[in-house]
């Protein structure tokens, strides 16, 4: 859902689909980096907020693990964007309840609603919420690991080719499939439990209480978890204790059997995602956790449950503010905040001791140049042009066609400084940037002249400024659509009217660590490099995303061990 809400808002920030007349002229608001960058995170909270019915939760979730640049204004951006969610979701369930929607659209906003158990706990409480935190550490990191080994073989098995894809879903189709049906076999029968408002055992394909081979009025409680939906799975697992029982051996079966099929799923050519499945095995071993301390501890195994899967979550994803609201608003329980908090933010330290989150490690994996968004320490013994490398590449103002051509076949850069020499300028100086982009609009459109000469002013008037607006994925001006004559490969073109004349820029003696923070937190993709004494060129090189990488700086220069 957090994709598909991404997806969406890609599709509308590019301006909606000309092949399937969906576009609309005020999308064309969206054509930049920034906006199109906010309305993303605004689609990723909106799809928290629908899949959980979590409208607050969705908006910290792209606060805290979203959106690497944050401001003001997109705080209320995706305020007003899960609050329609929520409005929208409201309306559909209650159309739903008349029936018309069939298996779909149960159940209301507060989707495993445990606040018929009473919370009251003590110092004994604590000690085992605390050790449920610990467990929970240690098992998100293991999960984590092993993720990240499994992505890393079915990475190898993707590159063979897409029947290899689908060969690799079969396969962990059957799998799922004979764990699903061959394990509930080991189950005990249990009695169904007197004056139960719902049927027991259950006839139809939804229900909580699975016969699977048992005698009359008896339900088996491993097929009740694994023979329904998830969210059902889910809801019987935190049911409170007096009303439904469930045998160690079961919990701990279906945890086994949840986690790892969780991670051998993950990865294969299928929607799958981790936020359920590390629900499940958490209240999995979170409930049987409570039922071990049932003599220590006061609190209702339900609980128990609910802060087995937080800590799970904790120790997995490494998010606690939004973790904690999203369960809150799925459970209804607000008693449960400090408990919540206490479980989140130990699971997540004692995790953080052994690797990072399952999401910073399959960016990682995926080769993103993602920034932290704090400096590593030894980047405090760098400045700037120290991680400048490549020889650099930049136009005259007044350049010449061919020279352009040349330089956009055999770089793959997306930005050009542009440098006015005499007689524009006294001396050579940095007169702004050019963006790849915009230089193959400007060729399209063919303004060239035989001399070296300005023509700023009928250049502003032939271009619109919608025409250098960021086009989508797939379209804009390619190189190999410019026809481009032998006769006008010698003009020129006059660079000033698309330059940007005021870019960021750092003296090369700047502290790196500086840099970094300092590119992160304006949201930049090029960052000038300056000479620190006059009488030399204007400019060093420029940094972008790449070079701020640990990869790149600690392959510059290897005799530098990071802290780990």
């Amino acid at each position: 859902m957090v994709h598909t809400g991404a997806c969406i808002a890609s599709f509308l920030g590019q301006g909606g689909s000309r092949k399937y007349h969906l576009t609309w002229k005020w999308l064309r608001y969206f054509k930049n980096d920034r906006d199109r960058r906010d309305l993303i995170t605004c689609g990723a909270a909106a799809g928290v907020a629908a899949a959980f019915r979590a409208p607050v939760g969705g908006v910290l979730f792209a606060l805290e693990e979203a959106a690497s640049w944050w401001r003001s204004a997109l705080l209320w951006r995706t305020f007003f964007t899960t609050a329609v969610v929520a409005v929208v979701l409201r309306s559909l369930i209650e159309f739903c309840r008349t029936g018309k929607c069939g298996l779909f659209g149960q159940g209301g906003l507060i989707m495993f609603d445990v606040n018929s158990t009473k919370v009251t706990y003590s110092l004994p409480d604590l000690l085992a919420v605390m050790f449920l935190g610990v467990i929970g550490g240690v098992f998100g990191s293991f999960y984590n690991y092993c993720v990240d080994k499994v992505l890393r073989t079915y990475s190898i098995i993707n590159e063979r080719g897409p029947s290899f894809k689908i060969l690799l879903v079969i396969v962990i189709s059957l799998l799922t499939s004979c764990c699903s049906y061959g394990l509930p076999w080991l189950s005990q029968c249990i009695p169904c439990p007197p004056d139960l408002a719902e049927q027991c055992p259950t006839e139809s394909r939804s229900g909580n209480y699975k016969n699977f081979q048992c005698p009359p009025n008896h339900y088996n409680d491993l097929a009740s978890l694994f023979f329904n939906t998830s969210d059902d799975a889910i809801r019987n697992l935190f049911t409170s204790g007096s009303e439904k029982e469930f045998h160690f051996s079961t919990l701990l079966v279906f945890f086994v059997a949840i986690f790892c099929l969780g991670i051998v799923t993950y990865g294969i050519a299928i929607p799958s995602g981790l936020f359920i499945p590390v629900i499940l095995a958490g209240a999995s071993y979170g409930r049987f956790v409570g039922k071990l301390l049932a003599l220590l501890s006061n609190l209702d195994v339900s609980l128990f449950a609910l802060l087995g899967a937080a800590s799970f979550l904790g120790g997995t994803m490494r998010m606690t503010v939004s973790l904690c609201v999203i369960l809150l608003e799925l459970t209804n329980d607000l008693l449960m905040l400090p408990l919540m908090m206490l479980v989140l933010l130990i699971s997540k330290s004692v995790a953080d001791i052994f690797n990072k989150g399952v999401y910073d490690q399959i960016v990682k994996l995926k080769g993103l140049p993602y920034m932290e968004s704090h400096a590593e320490p030894y980047m405090k013994h760098l400045i700037a042009s120290d991680v400048v490398t490549g020889p650099l590449v930049s136009f005259s103002g007044v350049e010449k066609i061919g020279n352009i051509l040349h330089v956009l076949r055999v770089t793959r850069h997306n930005g050009f400084p542009v440098i006015d020499e005499p007689p524009y300028s006294d001396a050579p100086e940095l007169c702004g940037l050019v963006l790849r982009t915009h230089l193959l609009v400007l060729l399209k459109g063919k303004k060239f002249t035989t001399q070296r000469v300005k023509i700023g002013s009928e250049i502003t008037r032939t271009f619109k400024a919608q025409d250098f607006a960021k086009a989508g994925s797939g379209k804009g001006v390619k190189l190999e659509d410019l026809e481009i004559t032998e006769e006008e490969m010698e003009m020129y073109i006059d660079l000033h009217p698309i330059a940007n004349t005021s870019p960021y820029t750092v003296v090369e003696t700047m502290s790196l660590a500086k840099a970094v923070v300092l590119f992160r937190q304006l949201g930049l993709r090029h960052l000038c490099v300056v000479p620190k004494t006059p009488g030399r060129p204007p400019i060093v090189g420029i940094l972008t995303r790449h070079d701020f990488t640990p990869e790149h700086v600690l392959g510059l220069y290897p005799h530098i061990k990071p802290h780990k």
